[in-house]
């Protein structure tokens, strides 16, 4: 029996292929127009999709696999910083999720941790992120704060099908990357519910033993002191990542709420789960299970004679190279896919469209009210934030019942 799932869609420039930007709906010229982003963002908020995850990267080539990313000219490169475009669309916005992508290795994890605060703020706990563990070369050049002395590949797509575990470079990073999680969620939690009591008769305006500092330690970085920002409506932002081996899939069993995977098929999706499912048994201690999303890139037409010649026009001006299955082909060829990873057991689906808008309005147009009707998309269940859509709660500070225990110490003395 198929199960109801989420729907996300993650949206890049103008589409996940490299040849997108020439295609006559292409506007590749308003690629860095905020009205481009809210355009996109509306349309998909219109249709029901729970979230959206905006891609991001530290460098001119971006995530490309391709060596000569960086000096390419027939690419579409330039882009809006994430985090700060989320917090644009925030308030354009009323119910749709709005998950940037973050970069762990450069910026630092406190100012990481006050965007998607105040983001959470701005969209009234709509707010979470995409972790990446990225070191490439170029971003390394472009801070100027570290060398690569290992040798190992310069970015985690040139490892292909090779183990990560073999490369210490990439093994530091994924440590680092949740080191990072784990100290933007405790900024998170620094500042408790009530912290902020606003009177103006005894010229309180804080419970300061209700703000916490935090003395972290780790192998990258140290942070002691608590957030700027106050404790946000959901608490702490929604954590996803992108997995796709052993590493990865334990960094997002550890700390993640969402993990994206890109099964080759339905069936291989089993095995998937079963991975993330003995690593969360090891390592996870969230009090939620993890939820796992499989990502389609899908290009869509009303014909597959017409999906097919548009694929080989696309493919003939540059060749895709992803991690992630493709789908081309009609609404209905999308939505056969999406009815098997449902019911191999996922809890969603986000959708790459390969070509912006036109593959994103025919998600909204044609795909979401046929899994509607199918009765394979879950429904909103009308709660006000992301995580509480997702069936996750609203997250108490970690700090919370200690301030409770020293208050009754108190009394008691």
């Amino acid at each position: 029996m198929t199960e109801r799932i989420h729907l996300a869609v993650a949206l890049d420039g103008a589409g996940w292929h490299p040849a997108a930007w020439r295609e006559e709906s292409a506007r590749p010229t308003e690629l860095t127009s905020p009205a481009y982003w809210r355009e996109l963002v509306q349309t998909a908020e219109r249709a029901g999709v729970l979230f959206a995850t905006l891609e991001d990267a530290l460098s001119l080539g971006g995530r490309s696999y391709e060596a000569d990313a960086e000096t390419r000219r027939d690419r579409a490169r330039g882009r809006l910083d994430a985090v700060l475009l989320a917090s644009f669309l925030a308030p354009l916005t009323e119910r749709i999720g709005l998950v940037p992508t973050v970069t762990t290795t450069h910026p630092e994890p406190f100012h990481i941790a006050t965007g998607l605060q105040t983001l959470d703020h701005a969209s009234h706990g709509r707010a979470g992120a995409r972790f990446v563990a990225g070191a490439n070369a170029q971003e390394r050049a472009n801070f100027g704060r570290r060398s690569d002395p290992t040798g190992s590949p310069t970015d985690l797509a040139s490892v292909g099908s090779l183990r990560v575990e073999d490369h210490p470079e990439w093994l530091a990073a994924f440590r680092e990357a949740g080191d990072v999680i784990d100290a933007v969620r405790r900024l998170a939690d620094s500042w408790e519910d009530d912290a902020i009591i606003r009177d103006t008769v005894t010229g309180k305006f804080l419970d300061r033993d209700r703000i916490h500092n935090l003395e972290f330690e780790g192998e990258f970085f140290a942070i002691t002191g608590a957030s700027i920002v106050p404790r946000s409506p959901q608490g702490q932002p929604l954590v996803t990542v992108l997995a796709h081996l052993r590493v990865p899939y334990r960094l997002a069993a550890e700390y993640a709420d969402v993990v994206f995977v890109t099964p080759a098929d339905a069936a291989a999706t089993a095995g998937i789960l079963a991975e993330l499912a003995e690593a969360s048994a090891e390592l996870r201690t969230e009090p939620e299970p993890l939820r796992v999303f499989a990502d389609l890139l899908v290009l869509i037409e009303d014909t597959r004679a017409a999906a097919d010649q548009a694929w080989a026009r696309l493919q003939d001006r540059a060749q895709l190279i992803t991690d992630a299955r493709v789908v081309v082909g009609t609404a209905d060829d999308v939505v056969a896919e999406i009815a098997a990873l449902a019911d191999a057991g996922v809890d969603g689906i986000r959708l790459r469209p390969a070509r912006l808008p036109a593959d994103l309005a025919a998600i909204t147009e044609q795909v979401v009210p046929l899994i509607s009707d199918a009765g394979i998309l879950a429904s909103d269940n009308g709660a006000p934030t992301l995580r509480e859509r997702l069936g996750l709660p609203r997250r108490a500070s970690r700090f919370a019942d200690q301030t409770s225990r020293f208050a009754k110490q108190e009394t008691r003395a």
